[in-house]
């Protein structure tokens, strides 16, 4: 998959599903990449959307799991801020993932 569609937009998107353009990020546009993760974004999900894209905005990286929990730790609280909360959240590796549905780039040291 190189493209991904919303709202009749066309979207390119890596061989891994992230936006090759962060430009091209929106909430409909995160919305179809849960979607395609078999998550349904709720409330929870979109405080931790906004903790990551807040800490790429001030880094210009993507956070691996260590730092994105310290940096949801230091927003949310320390019971937001726990592997297991993320891992209900984002199943299977919550940076890459969470990082993918924010429209940032693949977390250097995540496979």
């Amino acid at each position: 998959m190189d493209n991904l569609t919303v709202n009749g937009v066309i979207i390119p998107v890596d061989n891994e599903g992230y936006l090759r353009n962060l430009d091209d990020w929106a909430p409909a546009v995160a919305e179809q990449l849960a979607q395609q993760e078999g998550i349904q974004l709720s409330d929870a999900h979109w405080e931790i959307l906004a903790v990551l894209r807040q800490f790429y905005q001030q880094f210009e990286m993507s956070p691996a799991m260590r730092p994105l929990i310290k940096a949801i730790t230091a927003e949310l609280g320390a019971d937001k801020g726990k592997s297991i909360y993320l891992m209900s959240l984002f199943p299977g590796s919550p940076a890459k993932l969470a990082s993918k549905i924010a429209g940032l780039p693949k977390p250097t040291n995540c496979l």
